[in-house]
């Protein structure tokens, strides 16, 4: 038996709509970079784009479990002397881009390199319920659903 290897050709992409309010952004990272990847599909194939592209509105309204909200900090350097800043993911999710804590996540958990920042760019993220990607008829993904601790109320 042979194992099987996708041909670009063969490889077929949906769009998801995932609802982020009230969803743990761990376990939500998760999901999203499953599907983004095409870890869910049985033609999964670790060296093809495979993946869906997804779609996720409310980034602003991701929970956050225990302190994180206070205590999880991103870190970055400026490139000037003394020039490392902090923000925890609290403020960064009340300032004015809060689809930034989604994106990070989500990027920290696809593989580094070429593919890794193919497949992220099939990702969108809106603060709000809009999006502008009507035209492609993403299908909601009910991420709740899937496990009872994917939701916080």
């Amino acid at each position: 038996m042979k194992t099987y290897s996708a041909k670009p050709t063969e490889i077929d992409k949906k769009w998801l709509l995932i609802d982020a309010e009230g969803l743990v952004l761990g376990r939500l990272a998760t999901i999203i970079a499953d599907r983004l990847r095409g870890k869910h599909k049985p033609s999964y194939t670790p060296h093809m784009d495979c993946g869906d592209h997804v779609v996720v509105v409310n980034a602003e309204k991701v929970a956050l479990t225990g302190n994180k909200r206070r205590d999880s900090i991103f870190h970055w350097y400026t490139g000037y002397p003394g020039g490392i800043k902090e923000r925890s993911k609290g403020a960064i999710l009340e300032g004015k881009h809060p689809e930034r804590v989604i994106l990070k996540a989500v990027e920290r958990m696809v593989p580094r390199g070429p593919l890794g920042r193919r497949i992220m760019g099939h990702l969108k993220v809106y603060k709000g319920p809009a999006h502008p990607h009507e035209a492609q008829q993403p299908q909601p993904l009910d991420v709740a659903a899937m496990n009872r601790k994917n939701k916080r109320a």
